[in-house]
């Protein structure tokens, strides 16, 4: 049951909504929303050691290598960063059009899995499950003439899955929006003995302008020549769509529900949040990233409060959880 609220309205000059807002103590006080670094999970991109490391379209984001990824599991740990969340760039000479790389045990993802869950097992550790990582034509399943085959790619998604929780992942993630694969996934795991491994769906993943600096990092934008994903991810336009993709992911035993794009997306957010009574995360995704970080090298904007203030801009509409590329900076300006 809903009780419905009214606005208390006063009149100038008694009221003055202003006085609340001339101190900062007094500002702190009254704030409605707040960010913390627990509410923060903080994407890494993972590669072999002769893999370049630098992502031009993302300043300050690298590719790291498993022995590099020690140091920023420990960063995260002494930051009181909660999880990171694990891409790995795979060279283009292990990518097939089947995606075949994807499920070999000895793969870099699970090789950072078991590193990280080995030395640092109390850090949150959360894979993306897709297959636009690891096959030639960037798609994030396989293709059967010019169409990804919707359930086929699904039962390759739960094999997937299950060798990431053989590995010890504490969250999957699956990206790629196949109907029906959260069921299919959850129930690979819990025949497997991994009732605990969590599923973050990505239940409103748009098909999006803004993903194009993560899709040179994983090195999958060149080889996107089969045509664009719309036939799978959704359409920005719909909002009623994402309820019944988000409503569907959670009736298959989904445990936490994301938005993606976050910034474009906040309305959808919003409705999710009223919606539905279980976590929900937004993903900062690298266009928005990249955005900000464009427009502060050219003097447009100050970069750390535009970046603050996009944060609580999740935060306001109802996001539980932010995945941003960010991270190490947003501990940084809350610690100071």
């Amino acid at each position: 049951m809903r009780i419905k609220l009214s606005l208390t309205l006063g009149k100038f000059p008694q009221t003055r909504l202003r006085r609340n807002r001339k101190d900062a103590w007094c500002r702190d006080l009254v704030a409605e929303t707040r960010l913390s670094v627990k509410d923060l999970v903080w994407p890494i991109f993972v590669c072999e050691d002769n893999h370049p490391r630098a992502i031009d379209p993302l300043p300050g984001v690298v590719r790291y290598s498993l022995e590099e990824l020690k140091k920023v599991a420990e960063f995260a740990l002494k930051s009181g960063i909660p999880a990171i969340d694990l891409f790995s760039a795979t060279p283009q000479e292990k990518k097939c059009s089947e995606g075949l790389e994807a499920l070999n045990p000895c793969n870099l993802q699970t090789q950072a899995v078991q590193m990280l869950k080995s030395e640092f097992p109390e850090l949150g550790i959360m894979t993306d499950i897709a297959l636009d990582a690891y096959t030639s034509h960037g798609h994030d399943g396989v293709l059967r003439g010019n169409d990804v085959a919707n359930d086929e790619t699904s039962e390759i998604l739960s094999k997937m899955a299950v060798m990431h929780a053989e590995a010890g992942v504490d969250v999957i993630a699956p990206s790629d929006m196949m109907d029906g694969r959260i069921g299919t996934i959850r129930h690979a795991l819990d025949r497997a003995g991994f009732q605990h491994v969590r599923i973050l769906a990505y239940s409103a993943k748009y098909a999006s302008a803004f993903y194009g600096p993560f899709r040179d990092a994983l090195g999958s934008a060149p080889s996107l020549g089969k045509g664009d994903k719309k036939t799978y991810q959704m359409d920005p336009a719909n909002l009623q769509e994402a309820l019944r993709e988000a409503a569907q992911d959670i009736q298959e035993g989904a445990d936490m529900i994301m938005v993606k794009p976050g910034l474009p997306y906040l309305d959808v957010i919003r409705k999710f949040k009223d919606t539905f009574h279980m976590p929900i995360f937004a993903y900062h995704v690298s266009g928005e990233y990249a955005m900000l970080k464009a427009a502060a090298q050219n003097g447009w904007l100050d970069y750390n409060r535009a970046l603050l203030e996009t944060m609580i801009a999740f935060k306001r509409a109802g996001a539980d959880g932010i995945l941003t590329y960010a991270a190490p900076e947003i501990v940084k300006l809350l610690k100071d």
